[in-house]
């Protein structure tokens, strides 16, 4: 036990150790993305981010636009949600969403016309509080899967001075292709919100990662980077091994920087942020158009699904109607998920509205899904040298069941990212993730009380 202490683990990470290499599967890689036609309706749940809920400022009856705001929050870990099609608020109340947790939700009835709002301007942006406050009302939150809102990651503060901006376009999920596409399709963006993070945060240095599986996106991103030869060289391009999950947060700062982030903390805590690529695009669109955050790109897959395709998607649209523009199922999927098959949300219902965070719906066959019949550990040792943090599952598994948080803290429980590489690597089919989700849910509990 004692080999998994916090900072031993940090030694494991530091030695670049774990990961899974993962069949890729991009099917739709070399499928440029298609805007979907609004939905008949949308349904905007008030909590899209990590954070504090937002509280509607709609009702019943209301129209609106696109772009409008249709909820906000004062507190500070928040940022706004906006009508993604113009329409009539059809009504104001509780959803399930795709994780079964529940939240208050505007629903609106599409009116077809996509009119936007008239209040919709380009922000004027100067200084990193203009870029701050711009970014927060721009309702910006990681594209890339984790929903945590981008204006905190560039609130710096004198006590923790970022130097490095980490832009990641690993995508080394399977399946999911819509940030290659961003890299193919949206490069002048990219670049420019590239120089102007640069420039408006005072950087020493941009670090582009992308794993070198995406030949067609290391051009593109190499020729982004090549443009700042002759203003100081702040932008480079680093080309990774293609292994998952090379795209976490914490992996991606120690192959770009060296730096650990240490057990428990955030990039910032060493001189970083780490920002999705489709974030950075955003961006730069935002402060160039004023539109804020009411569609996204999501990868529709899997062997279930009759035209595999990128699509650009209005949020709060149902994944029903988004399988449905995808001609539907041609066999009965035995799984759905909601995001990529290591870490996404397996879902039972199609009802459930697309989300910012959400990058792709995959609905497989019981062949293509693979499942595993459980069966004892035989203590092969897999799951813990898949764990890029080091730590040993089994022995989580085991504490967790006896919700001894004690020993679970000692064991670095809280550093696990849920990456999913112990559950892919297990022989026996054990439910890894949910194990460590159940171990964090008893060292939450035990620190409450």
């Amino acid at each position: 036990m004692g080999s998994n202490r916090p900072d031993a683990i940090l030694k494991a990470v530091k030695k670049g150790r774990g990961g899974v290499f993962v069949s890729h599967h991009k099917l739709t890689a070399d499928m440029e993305t298609v805007r979907m036609p609004a939905p008949e309706r949308v349904v905007l749940p008030m909590l899209q981010h990590i954070g504090a809920p937002c509280t509607p400022t709609v009702k019943k009856g209301d129209t609106v636009a696109v772009g409008q705001v249709i909820g906000d929050s004062d507190k500070f870990l928040s940022v706004p949600i906006h009508a993604s099609v113009s329409g009539t608020v059809e009504s104001v109340a509780d959803v399930k969403l795709a994780n079964g947790t529940m939240a208050p939700a505007v629903t609106i009835v599409s009116d077809g016309e996509m009119r936007l709002c008239e209040d919709l301007t380009p922000p004027v942006v100067k200084n990193k509080e203009d870029l701050v406050k711009a970014v927060r009302a721009s309702g910006l939150v990681g594209l890339g899967g984790a929903g945590f809102p981008s204006f905190v990651k560039l609130t710096v503060s004198p006590e923790k001075p970022i130097d490095t901006l980490v832009v990641n376009a690993a995508e080394c999920e399977p399946y999911i292709t819509v940030d290659y596409r961003e890299c193919l399709e949206n490069s002048w963006n990219i670049l420019n919100g590239v120089y102007l993070l640069a420039e408006l945060l005072e950087l020493k240095r941009v670090v582009i990662a992308v794993e070198d599986n995406k030949p067609e996106a290391i051009k593109v991103l190499k020729n982004i980077a090549d443009q700042d030869i002759d203003r100081g060289n702040v932008v480079r391009l680093m080309t990774l091994k293609s292994r998952y999950p090379q795209g976490a947060e914490k992996m991606m700062v120690l192959s770009a920087t060296g730096r650990e982030v240490p057990a428990g903390g955030l990039p910032a805590d060493v001189g970083c942020i780490v920002m999705n690529v489709g974030s950075v695009a955003f961006v730069n669109r935002y402060i160039t158009t004023g539109k804020p955050l009411v569609s996204r790109s999501v990868t529709v897959s899997g062997d279930c699904i009759k035209n595999p395709m990128n699509l650009r998607v209005p949020i709060g649209t149902s994944m029903q109607d988004i399988v449905d523009y995808c001609g539907g199922f041609v066999k009965e999927p035995a799984k759905i998920l909601s995001g990529g098959p290591m870490m996404g949300t397996a879902i039972t219902d199609l009802n459930v509205p697309l989300l910012k965070s959400n990058n792709a719906v995959l609905a497989f066959s019981k062949k293509a899904a693979g499942f595993k019949k459980e069966t004892p550990c035989i203590h092969c040792g897999r799951c813990h040298a898949a764990c890029p943090m080091g730590l040993i599952p089994t022995d989580i598994e085991k504490y967790a069941l006896l919700k001894d948080a004690d020993t679970l803290n000692k064991l670095g429980t809280m550093v696990c990212m849920e990456c999913g590489s112990c559950a892919y690597s297990c022989p026996g089919g054990k439910p890894l993730v949910q194990y460590m989700r159940l171990a964090k849910s008893v060292v939450r509990e035990a620190a409450k009380k």
